[in-house]
């Protein structure tokens, strides 16, 4: 398996249950992927790498519910959390025009409009309307960004390039610009 034939979904979360069900995390809480593939590929704690059938899916508050072919035992359910969960690209529809999969972010290298890396994309944090691209460097502070035209005006997935727009903060500094309506 590589790269260009996966993305990574999420993760096995817990054990549910007695008979082998686990419960999957996704790094996009709105996501449906999982309910609409036939098999998934999980890379475990110990690197071993598996591919696994969905006998079955049900969704849950914050994760999904999966019964994987061959593992019929809170045991053999147990021996799965902590494994990534990835999702094979040809079992997917494409992305419209404008539209990523949120996975093909990660590992993108961050630069600001003049071209100045910023670092790396890291994480994909979907906790709100739009999600939130993590961008880390060495020796500078995590930076967090919405993925939004208006902080993000450029994706080049095939360069493994994400040109940002950082969201400007006032400086600590300067006092804050009066409002004017008296209060």
């Amino acid at each position: 398996m590589s790269a260009q034939d996966c993305l990574e979904l999420g993760y096995v979360a817990r054990a549910h249950g007695l008979r082998g069900e686990v419960a999957v995390r996704s790094f996009d809480p709105a996501s449906e992927t999982l309910g609409t593939v036939e098999r998934v590929w999980l890379r475990l704690r110990s690197g071993e790498e598996r591919e696994y059938a969905l006998e079955t899916f049900r969704p849950a508050n914050k994760e999904d519910l999966v019964f994987f072919e061959g593992v019929a035992s809170r045991t053999a359910a147990e021996a799965l959390v902590g494994a990534k969960v990835f999702v094979y690209r040809e079992d997917l529809e494409p992305p419209e025009e404008g539209e990523f999969f949120q996975g093909d972010l990660v590992g993108l290298s961050a630069v600001d409009e003049q071209g100045a890396s910023l670092g790396t994309v890291e994480e994909v944090w979907a906790t709100g309307e739009v999600p939130n691209l993590v961008i880390r460097a060495k020796g500078r502070p995590e930076l967090v960004v919405p993925f939004a035209d208006e902080f993000v005006p450029a994706v080049d997935v095939p360069a493994g390039r994400i040109v940002i727009r950082p969201p400007e903060y006032l400086d600590a500094d300067e006092p804050p610009e009066e409002s004017g309506d008296g209060g």
